[in-house]
């Protein structure tokens, strides 16, 4: 059997970058995904992007395991307690994996400006798509878990410590999914449910890709091109180095030794023993803390 066959897993935000790899990562292993977000054929999202949870749950099942698209919208609360009684209804109440990965914060942050001249109504919808969308999900899928005590809820955040990313609201979002894992943790403890963040490094998304002109056969072209940040493209990872991480967190007997923590796609790829899908071993840690561009946890 594959390490995740039978197991019924959530993607919420399985459109593109993390989410989609993800997705299809749990497929690969076996799982049966729910693939959630807002795109769908014909239909894009505010972020006008051509990827779509269609194509995503098709690669899942191309992939070896057994995707499903429903689309919806996370910040909407009703939306997304349909979801869950969808899964509760099609999968006898089981429910062993949620992935937290709405983010939709990209065409929202003004980096250039201080938080008082930032875009107020931009700075918190983010916290809608990326915190509070969170939670909705989490407080419905929880009961679900809670009743057969069993199951494993991933914050994706980007970065392992509390400190400021360059932008309030930015910071305000990925900082507070990193405690919204450890404070999950502590209440689902008691009904053997782990809760963790996890977290990328220079990700090499569809977007990323597009921003430097690339594709992911001629990536390498961009170092040169003098782009801003170009150069730290080098030590940059697909978004299947996270995923394979999150596979096997999820296949991972032991994974409850890790409640509460943040853990980055490069040190999961260490201690369970993989490369990136192109058979690279990107450690963005280690050259951020060299080129001095990620504090100490």
């Amino acid at each position: 059997m594959k390490p995740l066959e039978g197991k019924i897993a959530v993607v919420a935000g399985a459109t593109r970058g993390a989410g989609r790899a993800i997705a299809i990562t749990l497929g690969e292993a076996g799982a049966t995904v729910y693939c959630t977000g807002r795109s769908v054929r014909g239909k894009p999202s505010d972020m006008q992007r051509m990827e779509t949870i269609d194509e995503t749950a098709e690669r899942v099942t191309e992939a070896g395991g057994k995707g499903i698209a429903v689309q919806v919208d996370h910040t909407e609360e009703e939306q997304v307690k349909r979801l869950f009684a969808l899964i509760a209804q099609e999968q006898q109440d089981r429910l062993d994996i949620l992935v937290n990965d709405i983010w939709g914060g990209d065409p929202l942050i003004q980096w250039s400006k201080p938080f008082w001249e930032h875009s107020l109504s931009d700075g918190l919808l983010v916290q809608d798509r990326a915190v509070r969308s969170h939670m909705y999900n989490s407080y419905y899928a929880a009961p679900l878990m809670v009743a057969r005590k069993s199951g494993l809820i991933i914050e994706v955040t980007d970065g392992t410590a509390y400190n400021y990313r360059g932008n309030l609201y930015y910071s305000l979002a990925k900082v507070s999914n990193i405690h919204l894992a450890a404070a999950m943790a502590a209440d689902l403890q008691p009904y053997g449910i782990t809760a963790l963040a996890v977290t990328p490094g220079f990700l090499r998304s569809e977007g990323m890709l597009d921003h430097f002109g690339v594709t992911e056969q001629n990536w390498r072209d961009a170092i040169t091109g003098g782009m801003q940040d170009a150069e730290h493209f080098a030590e940059s990872e697909t978004p299947y180095l996270l995923a394979r991480g999150v596979a096997a967190l999820a296949a991972d007997p032991n994974v409850s030794e890790k409640t509460g923590k943040t853990l980055a796609s490069w040190d999961l790829s260490e201690e369970y023993g993989y490369t990136d899908i192109d058979g690279n071993s990107p450690h963005w840690g280690r050259y951020a803390k060299k080129m001095g561009l990620m504090p100490e946890a």
